[in-house]
């Protein structure tokens, strides 16, 4: 089968219209948006004061309806035939845009806010609906590129909506240029909008609750009892911190800290925007097709790495009033600048496709809407907050925009560690995913033998102290680690063996707690229907060989019944973490590379397991290999 990727999306039908209707849409917002606040910069009618309030009224404006439309739109989009729903949308967006033209073409600022409040409206009731399209269309394997491709075209289009504000604000009659230009792109994003394939209702009896307040504080109770969830979704919302501060302090750094002119200000905007796009596309490179959670961990390091240098290449700016967009460019010192803002947004748009990604697989499809107006909530949340912060700093405080850029990277240092210890799962992907793309090269046969729901029970040969680790990289569901207890409290890594609910065992002469309690987890965790893994050897091999499978795997295949899978993993023997020539031999590791294979066969029935036939599966296994 011919290897495709993310781009091969934009030739399909399912996925082109709907990317498209998508982008369309956040060009006319932003095209709208820009055109009223520069109408309001250069309007002789109104003092500094006037221009700065009215300004955050805008933004204040469109962000409102957010909080209260947001959880009746994901309700509506659970309920109603997506494709209809987004039709719908698209035509309420023309109604709105003709009597937005209307008042550009007149220049009336008073409605021009009306109309931007009601656009933010029909912005809340398109975002649940556009997010929980997705896994509709999409492959699972498509998952990850088709979040990227909607979050590098949601980026683009902001900024050539900025831009053509920007263009179209230099001829005469700027504002009703605009108006028709509004106007023309509202019909084209419903012209999309009806080639978007049909995506059934995931749940046709909902009962829509219409009061906001209390439909507000259910979807966000409904959301929290999920930690994975309701983190990723705290996780997102900070990123929208991160990117509503950058790119509201932008212009005014351009301005009073690089001495640019406009043409400055679009270039920083530009490097931003086109970093989150690049991230974005290099998300399903480094996930493999995969909701990865490792990369998401590597994205905000990234962040607050480049956060914190942004700071320190602001200090060699030379400063000279009216800076022209070719002499920024040409001094070396710039580059720094300009390299460190490409990465914050490169590893940014690493950081949040992941975690679209996730709400959207680990929401129910018959609430998915909802859990998304939930993260539209918090977003717009974040958002407002982020406002907050920049007035307090500034303003109250006195800090120059690079102190707010350093404040800004330290905070997301903080803010990832908290959110990675309330899931340690992200970290515990985080080490496997450095470990598969740095000193692990790894090869995976069968393994869509390991089922996608119910208990079953993995067995594998033990060779060192990363077996685990590698299993569980290249296992889709969840893994509970049947391990030793002294490898279970290793220095650091016990901290990530508990986050993921590693159950640790010893042999019953040396603990009989301990071992009983191990027997007791297990049953547990197959009682409700878990991915159990376990090393029947009992210890790492010594000699490379397998040691005899104890017959631990009996009893608890006999205390519950469970489909067994036999895997082996080729190639660890001699490598860093094994005991021949590794860091658990007695001398120097003498190889830091290794080219592994994990292999699996079919499932063995409950009745046919015996710790010797299991053992002979693993050993041809490795033959075979």
């Amino acid at each position: 089968m011919k290897e495709t990727n993310q781009f091969s999306l934009l030739k399909t039908k399912r996925f082109l219209p709907y990317f498209l209707t998508q982008a369309l849409g956040a060009f006319n917002d932003n095209l709208f948006k820009n055109a009223l606040l520069l109408m309001v910069a250069f309007s002789a009618i109104y003092s500094q004061e006037q221009r700065a309030l009215l300004t955050n009224i805008a933004a204040g404006l469109f962000i409102f309806p957010f909080f209260f439309l947001s959880p009746l739109g994901g309700q509506i989009a659970d309920k109603m035939e997506k494709s209809r729903l987004i039709r719908i949308i698209k035509l309420v967006e023309i109604a709105l845009m003709c009597f937005a033209g209307v008042a550009l073409w007149f220049e009336s600022t008073p409605m021009l806010l009306a109309f931007l409040f009601l656009m933010g409206a029909q912005s809340a009731f398109f975002g649940p609906v556009k997010f929980a399209l997705l896994p509709q269309h999409l492959k699972p394997t498509e998952i990850i590129g088709g979040n990227a491709l909607i979050e590098m075209g949601t980026f683009l289009a902001i900024l050539l909506g900025t831009i053509a504000a920007g263009i179209l604000f230099d001829f005469t009659e700027p504002m009703r240029l605009v108006a028709i230009a509004v106007i023309l792109f509202s019909v084209l994003g419903y012209i999309s909008s009806r080639y978007i394939p049909v995506a059934p209702s995931s749940n046709p009896s909902l009962k829509i609750n219409w009061n906001p307040l209390t439909s507000l504080s259910q979807t966000v109770k409904a959301v929290k009892p999920n930690k994975t969830l309701f983190q990723s979704i705290l996780a997102i919302s900070w990123f929208w911190f991160l990117g509503a501060s950058y790119l509201t302090q932008l212009p005014i750094y351009a301005r009073d800290y690089l001495g640019g002119n406009p043409q400055l200000v679009t270039l920083l905007l530009t490097v931003f925007s086109v970093g989150i796009a690049v991230g974005s596309l290099l998300c399903e490179w480094l996930s493999d097709k995969k909701v990865e959670l490792g990369i998401i961990p590597f994205g905000s390091i990234g962040m607050s790495i480049f956060g914190i240098d942004l700071y320190f290449a602001s200090q060699n700016v030379v400063l000279s009033h009216g800076t022209d967009l070719v002499a920024f460019i040409s001094e070396p010192q710039h580059w720094r600048l300009l390299i460190d803002l490409a990465l914050i947004s490169l590893f940014g748009g690493m950081y949040v496709v992941p975690l679209n990604a996730l709400i959207q697989i680990k929401s129910d499809e018959e609430n998915r809407a909802r859990v998304i107006a939930a993260n539209n909530v918090f977003n717009a949340l974040f958002m407002v907050l982020s406002a907050i912060l920049a007035i307090v700093l500034l303003t109250v405080l006195e800090l120059t925009i690079p102190q707010l850029f350093l404040v800004l990277a330290v905070g997301n240092i903080i803010v990832a560690g908290y959110i990675y210890s309330q899931v340690p799962e992200f970290a515990f992907r985080f080490i496997i995913w450095m470990l598969s793309h740095t000193i692990y090269r790894v090869k995976h046969k069968g393994l869509q033998n390991i089922p996608e729901t119910g208990p079953v029970v993995l067995v594998c040969n033990h060779v060192s102290y990363m077996d685990a680790l590698l299993i569980a990289g290249a296992c889709r569901r969840p893994v509970r680690f049947v391990m030793d207890k002294g490898i279970s409290e290793l220095p650091l890594l016990k901290y990530v063996f508990r986050g993921v609910k590693a159950i640790p065992i010893s042999a019953e002469h040396k603990d009989p707690t301990t071992f009983r309690a191990a027997f007791d987890k297990i049953s547990e965790e197959l009682a409700d229907d878990q991915v159990v893994c376990i090393f029947p050897e009992g210890k790492l091999t010594k000699t490379g060989e397998i040691n005899t499978f104890k017959r631990g795997i009996e009893l608890i295949i006999k205390r519950n019944p469970a489909p067994v899978i036999p895997m082996a993993l080729d190639g660890l023997w001699g490598s860093f973490f094994s005991h021949q020539g590794g860091i658990a031999f007695s001398t120097l590791p003498k190889r830091f590379w290794s080219r592994v294979t994990l292999s699996a066969t079919k499932a063995i029935p409950a009745h046919e397991v015996t710790a010797e036939k299991l053992q002979q599966q693993v050993t041809q296994l490795l033959t075979e290999s």
